[in-house]
């Protein structure tokens, strides 16, 4: 017999005739609260059950189903979430995470594909290889996170604080990263796979110290973008707007400026910027 238990009242919550919690059937349950700290609930099914405000703290939820789960506030810090299932692709069947805590957790290769994480607690959280396709992550905490390889398309993140992230070879094409802070963020640099983050809207966002060599961010939108002591080193920027963008010192050894915008952006404090000779000047 395992009782689940409220976190707080003490409350039995759930009753089941079972020895182990693994490959547990918990649908269309109403575990608001729960008490589920460190237990093994690898491959349990919890499609449609509320699990607001549950301790899930140091939980094993490895190949765990949550499609349709709600999942506000609840705690998962330093979870193992490998191979879960946020998502089954429709946005009416994600997960509802606004507001958890997933401070260290491990989410790799995990479906969240519309899932709401608006100011969620993803800080030091691994993410490789997750796919977050249109992801909601506004005002999220992802600080230090490991997000390599993950697929970020039209994912938002506006406002959110990215500083000291990782994101060699992710995929960020369409990403609304306005007003985000991703100070000393890694997106390129020496063995890594630069991140692809075409049509990228960072506009507004903080890129101090930010290693972007190599990267691709073609037709991104970085008006005034803060990106000082920025690493842009052998980055694609075609087709990028960069009005009104801080550059100082910032390296653009390599960068092809010839179709960018650059209006009031002062690259006389930049590093190595090569600007096109303009054709009325040519002899």
């Amino acid at each position: 017999m395992i009782q689940i238990k409220h976190k707080e009242t003490g409350e039995t919550l759930l009753e089941l005739e079972l020895d182990s919690l693994v490959t547990a059937d918990l649908r269309e349950h109403d575990l608001q609260g729960a008490d589920l700290k460190g237990m093994d609930l690898s491959h349990a099914q919890f499609q449609g059950t509320d699990l607001s405000d549950a301790d899930l703290e140091g939980t094993t939820l490895q190949n765990a189903n949550f499609i349709n789960t709600v999942l506000r506030g609840a705690n998962f810090k330093g979870a193992d979430l490998d191979n879960a299932r946020f998502s089954d692709g429709i946005a009416g069947h994600a997960a509802a995470m606004a507001h958890c805590c997933l401070q260290d957790a491990r989410l790799t290769s995990c479906d969240l594909r519309h899932v709401d994480l608006h100011q969620a607690n993803l800080s030091k959280a691994t993410c490789s290889r997750s796919d977050l396709h249109n992801t909601h992550l506004e005002e999220a905490d992802l600080r230090e996170a490991v997000i390599g390889s993950a697929l970020m398309i039209d994912a938002n993140l506006r406002g959110a604080d990215l500083r000291g992230a990782y994101f060699c070879n992710a995929h960020l094409n369409g990403a609304n990263l306005a007003r985000a802070k991703l100070d000393g963020a890694k997106l390129g640099g020496e063995n890594c796979i630069p991140a692809i983050a075409n049509l990228a809207d960072l506009s507004n966002a903080s890129l101090v110290g930010a290693d972007l060599s190599g990267a691709s961010l073609l037709n991104a939108n970085l008006t005034s973008a803060n990106l000082a002591d920025s690493d842009l080193s052998n980055a694609t920027l075609s087709g990028a707007i960069l009005r009104k963008a801080k550059v100082q010192n910032a390296d653009f050894s390599g960068v092809d400026l010839t179709t960018v915008t650059l209006a009031f952006a002062n690259v006389s404090k930049a590093k190595n910027v090569h600007l096109p000779i303009p054709k009325d000047d040519l002899r």
